[in-house]
């Protein structure tokens, strides 16, 4: 039985990991294609191409380190579960697997999402930047506000394990 908890705890713990890890990929990506076209443009109008938009692409790579956060949080919960739980509720460990399964999955994709959604934050704000050359400032707040979700996912799905 325990091994049945370690096991579905390790699971949410890889879900937790490997959603954030795809949202990043998916932001990133999102990101450096809005960089290279906002480069492009520079260039073509024989002007300087902006190096700072690189950080706006970077952004969405923090989501996978929180979900690396989150996946250790959970194979910590799935290991202390099991030296926890009395032999009473030991008839019943695929309810404590489920739990931690659900706060990898929904918080893996929860986080995967914010990335996403931040990648493409930062097409805009590379965009932008690179038109105008001003407002690095205000669009890293915006990308600063749309990480805040991510990280609220990480601390409160910790606090519940």
């Amino acid at each position: 039985m325990e091994e049945l908890i370690i096991s579905l705890g390790n699971f949410g713990a890889a879900c937790a990991l490997a959603f954030a890890a795809m949202g990043s990929a998916l932001g990133t990506g999102a990101g450096g294609m809005a960089a290279v076209g906002a480069w492009k443009k520079c260039y073509a109008q024989n002007r300087a191409a902006p190096f700072m938009v690189i950080a706006f692409v970077g952004a969405p790579l923090t989501q996978t380190i929180y979900g690396m956060i989150l996946m250790n949080g959970i194979a910590t919960a799935a290991a202390d579960s099991v030296a926890e739980l009395s032999a009473e509720a030991m008839e019943f460990p695929v309810i404590a697997g489920l739990a931690m399964i659900g706060a990898g999955l929904f918080g893996g994709i929860a986080m995967g999402m914010s990335s996403w959604m931040q990648g493409r934050a930062a097409a805009g704000a590379a965009d932008a930047l690179a038109e105008t050359g001003k407002g690095f400032g205000n669009y890293l707040i915006v990308l600063g506000i749309v990480e805040t979700v991510a990280l609220f996912v990480m601390i409160f799905i910790q606090a519940t394990l």
